[in-house]
């Protein structure tokens, strides 16, 4: 299936028994608090970071010294979300021992959820430092993902995340055109049940 970025980059639902410790590519997007732009703006189809937005990529390029179980690849921030693609390394199999399973020690193994939980608590700290302001939510809660299958998939990723810039004006997160919806949209209806989930499968 041809990656649609109007459709492929929202809100994902975590599939059901998947262990999101397990190696491959992962493409994720998180979103500033109620849509902020608040990590620069978008200038002769050129993202021009805030120092907010360069904290963020310098907080990114630091992942891999926090979780030895990752590899950056592709990312870009926008004006009030991030792009990045992830890949987790490893064998949850051959890491996670009997001690970890009863909480003698914590796994080397980090689950996806971790990781982009790491990357915007060290990021909101920083950026709330540089405001003078403490308890203020710099990310909304959550973030989407999705897992990517393959080598095609990869690519047209890669390929929208460096495009972003020249889309920005048609992007949904894109202020006038963010639409907020609540469970009795019909379009959020696609975005639960197995159509959905089957919907984001590359």
């Amino acid at each position: 299936m041809k990656y649609d970025p109007n459709k492929h980059h929202r809100r994902s639902i975590r599939l059901p028994g998947y262990d999101y410790r397990t190696p491959g590519a992962y493409f994720i997007t998180i979103c500033s608090w109620q849509r902020e732009c608040l990590f620069g703006e978008v200038i002769n189809d050129k993202m021009q970071l805030s120092p907010y937005g360069k904290t963020v990529l310098f907080n990114w390029s630091l992942l891999p010294k926090r979780y030895e179980n990752l590899a950056l690849d592709n990312f870009i921030v926008m004006p009030n979300h991030v792009h990045g693609i992830i890949f987790l390394k490893g064998s949850p199999e051959t890491n996670y021992t009997e001690s970890d399973k009863l909480g003698q020690r914590k796994s080397k193994i980090h689950p996806l959820s971790e990781i982009v939980r790491g990357l915007k608590t060290s990021s909101a700290r920083r950026i709330n430092q540089m405001r003078y302001l403490t308890g203020i939510s710099v990310w909304q809660r959550g973030y989407y993902e999705h897992i990517i299958r393959n080598e095609e998939s990869l690519f047209a990723i890669r390929k929208y995340i460096i495009n972003n810039p020249l889309l920005w004006g048609k992007d949904e997160l894109y202020p006038h055109n963010s639409v907020k919806i609540n469970e009795s949209s019909p379009l959020a209806l696609e975005w639960n049940g197995k159509s959905y989930i089957q919907s984001i499968v590359l």
